[in-house]
């Protein structure tokens, strides 16, 4: 966990730039990087860089070496992160998220769930994906409609992080999934988020870093791929997400903001992909192609 978090205060639509900036300097190391609106009237949003004690000195002077071409004037602050369960307290009151027919809730909001509702039951873990992001959400809204106007027999939830959008999945339909991460904390958490809500069979977790697990290849080839992660690996994995993906099939690529679809939709094209769809939520998009 971070102890420490760097930050400036900035607009919406200079967050949006910095956020592209820190994840091109800090992603491929691994650094947890944010954008948070503050105040929404005055448009006051912070980007943010979460690191630990040890590292303050010389992220410090990467953060300010990383703004300084394009916001030579921004002041970096600092915030001390208490020692405390902060997924959970961060996660306190949130209320239920409704995209499409799914609602992904916590468990204190069951009594929410209305006749009609795929009710997915998310709290505070260690992983990624409450719902209340925007990329998942769009994620829940595009797998409802492929799921229900193809047919899916199998489908690969790559970088599945809490599990909601593999629990999605099976939840509309009883097809075997296949759920993987590169981190372990994930795929623990994921597995627990899966039994929580009732799924006894059918979803398998895979610790994997990329495409090297021969799970892919015993699962594969798959009618719905999706992957919620960041473009620059999507980037990086489309011939290899293309090579695993049915004929006929689908794919839900999310993680992506807005000013990167188009690199992103390239990548994807390049590998013979057609683009069908892309949802905008709050500056980030989900893409949805599809193998003619």
């Amino acid at each position: 966990m971070a102890d420490i978090r760097l930050f400036v205060t900035t607009t919406e639509v200079q967050s949006e730039i910095i956020l592209q900036l820190m994840s091109d300097a800090f992603e491929e190391d691994g650094y947890a990087i944010a954008t948070m609106e503050m105040d929404e009237k005055k448009d006051i949003w912070e980007a943010s860089l979460y690191l630990e004690w040890a590292e303050e000195e010389a992220m410090h002077a990467r953060f300010a070496q990383v703004l300084a071409p394009h916001f030579p004037d921004k002041i970096i602050e600092r915030e001390v992160i208490p020692d405390e369960d902060w997924i959970a307290k961060s996660l306190e009151g949130l209320s239920p998220v409704h995209a499409g027919r799914f609602v992904v809730h916590g468990s204190h909001d069951r009594d929410k769930i209305r006749p009609g509702d795929v009710s997915i039951e998310i709290d505070a873990g260690q992983a990624f994906g409450t719902g209340h992001h925007g990329t998942t959400a769009g994620c829940l809204e595009v797998i409802e409609t492929v799921m229900r106007s193809r047919k899916v027999t199998n489908v690969l939830d790559l970088g599945t992080g809490s599990g909601v959008l593999a629990i999605a999945a099976r939840k509309l339909k009883a097809v075997p999934v296949l759920a993987t991460d590169i981190d372990p904390i994930a795929t623990r958490v994921a597995a627990e988020n899966v039994r929580r809500n009732g799924i006894a069979t059918g979803v398998r977790m895979v610790t994997a870093p990329g495409f090297h697990s021969p799970a892919f290849a015993t699962h594969g080839p798959f009618d719905l791929i999706i992957a919620n992660i960041l473009a620059r690996p999507l980037i990086r994995m489309a011939p290899q997400l293309a090579s695993h993906l049915a004929p006929g099939g689908s794919v839900v690529l999310s993680g992506i903001l807005a000013s990167q679809r188009w690199k992103v939709l390239s990548a994807y094209n390049g590998a013979h992909l057609r683009h069908v769809r892309t949802i905008w939520r709050n500056g980030w998009v989900t893409i949805h192609l599809d193998r003619p």
